[in-house]
C-alpha cells in the first residue's frame, strides 16, 4: 500500500495512531523543531504560552490535569505521552504501509494544549522507506525532546529511555492486537521485526528485560495521587512516597 498524502490507513487503528495532515485549521501552530528548542518562560497564565514555550505548557497542563506533586512527575508523563504518539505513528505506517512519513521536527505542528489525533499535524507527506523508523523518531525526536528535558528539568537519562522503550513496547502490542482482530499477520510481522531492530539500538536496548519486558526505570506515574504501578513497572509494589 502506498503512502496516502492523508495517511487514510493509520485512522483504522484509532485515534492515538492517527495523524492529521495538512495545516491545522484553526489558525497556526508551534512546530516541535520550535519546542524543543524553545528558551524557558514562566508565563504560566500567558495565553500565549503554549506558542512561546510549548514543553513548559504542556508539562505545566500535565501537572494540573493529574495533580502532580513534583514536576519531575508531569515532565516525565508529559515525556511519555508524546513520545507514545510519535511511535505509534510511525511504527503504524511501517506496519500497514511498509512506509514511514518523513517526520521531521520542523514538518510537524504541535498543538501542547490538544489531544490526539488533533495535537498533532504533519503539514507535508513525504514517503520514507519502513527501515528509516529509527532515524525518524530516534534522532529526530527522542534525542532533541531529551536534551531539552534533561537540560531544563534535570531529568535522569535512564528514565526517558524507559519511557521510551515502554512507548513503543506499547505501540507493538496494540499493533499485534489489531492484526489478529482482522487476521493481518503480516502487519504484525513488520511491527515485530522493526522492532526488534529499535530494541537493538542502545539506550532502547537497556529499557526493558528481555525476558518479562517489564521497564527498567520507574516513570513515576505511582506519585501521583490515586496512581498506581503501570503494567511493565520495574517495580511490584510502590515505594514508599516519603
Amino acid at each position: 500500500m502506498a503512502l496516502d498524502t492523508d495517511l487514510t490507513a493509520l485512522r483504522a487503528l484509532g485515534g492515538f495512531f492517527a495523524l492529521r495532515t495538512g495545516e491545522p485549521p484553526y489558525g497556526p501552530l508551534p512546530t516541535l523543531a520550535q519546542a524543543y528548542t524553545a528558551r524557558h518562560t514562566e508565563a504560566e497564565g500567558d495565553p500565549c504560552a503554549a506558542f512561546a514555550d510549548p514543553v513548559g505548557f504542556r508539562v505545566r497542563k500535565v501537572a494540573d490535569s493529574v495533580r502532580a506533586p513534583e514536576t519531575r512527575v508531569a515532565v516525565s508523563l508529559a515525556h511519555q505521552g508524546l513520545v507514545a504518539r510519535l511511535w505509534a505513528v510511525a511504527l503504524g505506517s511501517a506496519a500497514l504501509y511498509d512506509q514511514v512519513p518523513d517526520l521531521a521536527p520542523g514538518l510537524l505542528r504541535w498543538d501542547p494544549d490538544g489531544a490526539a489525533p488533533d495535537e498533532l499535524w504533519l503539514t507535508e507527506v513525504r514517503a520514507l522507506p519502513a527501515d528509516a523508523i529509527g532515524e525518524v523518531v530516534r534522532e529526530g525526536h527522542l534525542a532533541p525532546l531529551a536534551a531539552a528535558l534533561r537540560e531544563r528539568f534535570r531529568m535522569p537519562e535512564r528514565l526517558l529511555w524507559g519511557n521510551a522503550g515502554s512507548a513503543l513496547m506499547g505501540a507493538v502490542r496494540q499493533l499485534e492486537r489489531w492484526a489478529a482482530a482482522r487476521g493481518r499477520p503480516d502487519v504484525r510481522d513488520r511491527a515485530r521485526g522493526l522492532a526488534v531492530d529499535l530494541f537493538a539500538h542502545p539506550g532502547l536496548s537497556d529499557a526493558l528485560d528481555p525476558v518479562t519486558l517489564r521497564r527498567r526505570s520507574c516513570c513515576l506515574y505511582y506519585r501521583v495521587p490515586g496512581g498506581g504501578l503501570c503494567g511493565d513497572c520495574c517495580f511490584d509494589r510502590a515505594p514508599s512516597r516519603d
